[in-house]
């Protein structure tokens, strides 16, 4: 653990959410000042164990289902902004794309040596059993005096790698999980440091990758689904898809379904195959189902979430990396999205681009 005789400064850029809501009439709603109105009022916030913070709230403040590309460049650029400051960042999100912007932040973020930690409650911090206390208590500890040099997310006193966290539970408090790779710090009685290492800064310069819309596709596969609605997908402008298939990544053996997706990287769209099951792990070698799909020049998503294929495909089309470049690219580990290829944090990926 790190040495608290000098504490921490954090800076906590509040995006919106259900954390900083306060009640009215017509139920729970933004309300620009609230939360900080509300942390101020907590002595807990205050202790001299906690790191100093600032809060500055977005205006307007966003509900996370509006969150666009846009809205991730926003962030990336604030906290570029105020990178010399601080010794660590907290974001305060909405829950249903929370795990989304974790995934592309962790990608836009090159260099990354300070922690960015992304957090927010099922409710409002100023109403009765909110969590948001209690996410936000640890997440400020956590950030400041166990640094792990990464994007991440802090739910129910576990800390999640960002690009490997999906939300899991929609109305309860253990709303994220991370099926394939274990958290990195649990706070219980005691703040156990897992699945990682605490990393000590080593003053590098934060870059940030601009990320801009692309026009990808997702197709979830079901039982006698036409070709059609593959062909209907990939229309033009469409750079790619995502396919969420069966299993390890089987697919039926239907030529006209075989025929769209061929037709579809004949066309240079990319075909992202992701698995629909919750936990596990892509691997076309192992059924002729599968095995087809790679023939016809599908990429393995590996055990990537579907928020962490998403913002990578936006991440490395807005790289404009193409063709073999592209496909090797979603297939290595570039902030350990995926299991295999784990990448070495000291070494900047993708430095000509």
């Amino acid at each position: 653990m790190t040495s608290q005789t000098s504490r921490k400064k954090v800076y906590i850029a509040y995006t919106g959410g259900t954390i900083g809501m306060k009640k009215s009439a017509q139920g729970y709603v933004p309300a620009p000042g609230f939360l900080t109105e509300t942390v101020a009022s907590l002595p807990e916030f205050t202790r001299p164990e906690m790191p100093e913070f600032v809060i500055h709230e977005y205006n307007p403040l966003m509900d996370s289902s509006d969150m666009a590309p846009a809205d991730w460049q926003r962030i990336a650029e604030d906290i570029q902004t105020n990178y010399a400051h601080y010794d660590a960042f907290v974001v305060l999100h909405g829950t249903d794309t929370m795990a989304y912007t974790a995934s592309a932040l962790s990608f836009m973020f090159e260099d990354l040596d300070k922690p960015v930690i992304i957090t927010g409650s099922q409710i409002p911090l100023a109403a009765l059993r909110s969590d948001g206390q209690i996410n936000l208590l640890n997440a400020l500890y956590i950030a400041a005096y166990y640094p792990i040099h990464e994007v991440t997310l802090f739910f129910n006193n576990r800390l999640f790698r960002g690009n490997r966290a999906t939300k899991s539970d929609a109305d309860g408090f253990d709303a994220f999980s991370s099926p394939n790779c274990p958290p990195l710090v649990k706070a219980g009685i005691e703040i156990e440091v897992l699945n990682t290492e605490l990393a000590q800064n080593i003053k590098s310069s934060l870059r940030v990758q601009s990320v801009t819309p692309q026009d990808i596709g997702v197709v979830t596969l079901y039982p006698g689904m036409s070709p059609a609605i593959i062909d209907s997908l990939v229309q033009q402008p469409v750079k790619a898809l995502v396919l969420l298939s069966y299993g390890v990544g089987n697919a039926p053996q239907s030529a006209g379904l075989l025929d769209s997706l061929r037709r579809a990287i004949e066309q240079q769209v990319v075909v992202l195959n992701c698995t629909q099951c919750y936990k596990g792990t892509v691997n076309m070698e192992g059924y002729a189902t599968g095995n087809a799909l790679a023939d016809i020049g599908v990429i393995s998503g590996h055990d990537m979430t579907i928020e962490a294929a998403l913002t990578k495909l936006h991440y490395l089309l807005s790289c404009d990396i193409r063709g073999h470049d592209l496909k090797a690219a979603l297939e290595q580990s570039l902030r350990g999205e995926l299991t295999s290829n784990p990448p070495n944090r000291q070494e900047r990926l993708l430095k000509d681009h």
